[in-house]
């Protein structure tokens, strides 16, 4: 089945064009050529992206089962917080406001400060079966999943903490309100990308429509109507001017397609 989204309303940053996009119900291996969008929170669509896909609702649940928690890879991270605040479940504070799906989650290593999901994944299911969280190469907002992912288990701790996630959502207060990606680079070992973006004279600097946030330097923001080749424009000077005064290569945490 198809569905045809415009993400220029449909992702975060408010930018794409309409296109049909395939709604996965069952899994399946001839899936594995599409890309999956999940819900766009962390995407840069240029106006000709590949084949893309999400996952309908059959993989959008919650249940407590044989002493794990385990998620539909397109349930809402705000869904997955509010089950874990009324069954008293600990270890998901960190997804506080943290948009997008547990899949999307999952495959990004999505986290806050030292709290991941890699701290509470056991496994994930993707079409050739249970793979162990051992053997996905999670790390720093990255995994080696090369699968779409249509469930995984979690650990099953008592004790959720209000004020844990409180103090986890305080650290994002300083995030800026347009629509956005998220943070467009990773921090580099030992850095802040936020910092060095400001070093080199680009906090708060503009390409037509699009910016990097003078709240927040390693948030492109859009002030609306911003286009993908503005976007690309400023994420390209900002790796130019930080390679060549601190010989640091700046990574896209953003997904560019």
């Amino acid at each position: 089945m198809k569905r045809r989204i415009d993400f220029s309303r449909y992702s975060s940053i408010k930018i794409g064009p309409i296109c049909d996009v395939e709604v996965i119900e069952g899994i399946d291996p001839r899936y594995e050529e599409l890309f999956l969008v999940g819900g766009a929170n962390n995407l840069l669509l240029s106006p000709t992206p590949p084949p893309l896909a999400i996952l309908g609702k059959n993989f959008d649940y919650i249940r407590i089962q044989e002493g794990e928690l385990i998620i539909g890879a397109a349930t809402p991270t705000g869904k997955v917080i509010s089950f874990c605040k009324r069954h008293d479940i600990a270890g998901f504070e960190f997804l506080a406001k943290l948009p997008g799906t547990i899949g999307g989650a999952v495959r990004m290593n999505a986290g806050v400060k030292e709290y991941e999901i890699k701290n509470v994944l056991c496994w994930v299911r993707t079409y050739k079966g249970k793979i162990l969280a051992k053997d996905l190469g999670l790390a720093y907002r990255k995994s080696g999943i090369d699968s779409i992912v249509y469930e995984a288990g979690f650990t099953l701790q008592r004790g959720y903490n209000e004020k844990l996630r409180r103090q986890l959502l305080s650290l994002r207060s300083n995030q800026p309100k347009e629509p956005s990606a998220g943070s467009v680079f990773k921090n580099p070992t030992g850095e802040y990308a936020g910092r060095l973006i400001e070093a080199v004279g680009l906090k708060g600097k503009r390409v037509g429509n699009m910016a990097f946030s003078p709240v927040h330097a390693n948030f492109l923001v859009n002030l609306g109507g911003g286009r993908y080749e503005e976007a690309m424009a400023l994420i390209k000077e900002a790796k130019e001017r930080v390679l060549n005064r601190y010989g640091i290569e700046l990574q896209e945490e953003i997904i560019i397609l």
